[in-house]
């Protein structure tokens, strides 16, 4: 039976998220539990609540743990939507420090990333043809793009200009709770930026994620462009299933 769990914790700008995980099934295992993220996340008050979610569990094994940063050998090098302070730190050992692992213990990912893995993994089969390019929309805009389902790691397509923007801060989930807007206008900002989106990368599936995911029937039917958009299998979970996986598997080392 525990040969077939995993443990992944999702780590955003407002929550943190982290719950056991069916690696057969690409399922939580019974309910994830969440933190808010504190204010300010730094690495060290980060650690912390990831430390209080693993014990709260009392997983032992290896934890995957996803950032909102491009992540490079366990280092991250950006921070969006966390305290800029995460920069160039070793995140791999922060972690394996305060969780009593050694690194290889520790699967550090972009959270877009993990997320796109879970759902070539255990989502819609149609994902894993052709240029396929996830976004999950929340506090920011996160992004992992795929051909054929393998991986081109740490894109970071929520941060492209737009009308002299840059677009997360109009289209991210946030800017619509922020700002009040409803979900035909908001949808509209997501279009707009789909738009310029699909005319760099031309893919052939956009698929939705984040927590508004939950609500797609709300502002997905609104989206007028040329590329298919399906809403993500896994919803907010696929962050935990595709870390979990990761730290399996090793496949951030």
């Amino acid at each position: 039976m525990t040969a077939n769990r995993g443990f992944g914790i999702d780590i955003g700008g407002s929550g943190i998220k982290g719950a056991l995980v069916d690696l057969d099934k690409g399922e939580l295992i019974g309910d994830r539990l969440r933190i808010d993220t504190p204010k300010p996340s730094t690495p060290e008050a980060v650690a912390d609540v990831v430390a209080e979610i693993v014990r709260h569990f009392g997983w032992e094994g290896p934890v995957g743990i996803t950032l909102p940063a491009v992540v490079k050998q366990g280092v991250a090098h950006t921070a969006a939507n966390i305290d800029p302070s995460w920069i160039g730190l070793d995140a791999d050992a922060l972690f394996a420090e305060r969780l009593g692992r050694d690194k290889a213990g520790i699967a550090m990912l972009n959270d877009a990333d993990a997320a796109g893995m879970a759902e070539m993994r255990f989502g819609d089969p149609v994902a894993r043809k052709g240029v396929v390019a996830l976004l999950t929309f929340g506090t920011g805009i996160g992004s992992a793009l795929f051909q054929n389902g393998s991986l081109m790691p740490n894109t970071e397509f929520g941060h492209i200009e737009i009308d002299g923007h840059d677009a997360e801060k109009k289209a991210a989930a946030s800017a619509k709770d922020n700002e009040g807007l409803s979900y035909p206008d908001w949808a509209k900002r997501v279009n707009r930026y789909l738009t310029v989106l699909e005319n760099l990368i031309w893919p052939d599936l956009f698929i939705v994620g984040g927590g508004v995911s939950k609500k797609a029937h709300k502002w997905v039917p609104l989206l007028d462009i040329r590329t298919p958009v399906v809403t993500a299998s896994l919803l907010n979970n696929a962050g935990i299933v595709g870390a979990a996986a990761a730290a399996k598997e090793g496949l951030a080392h």
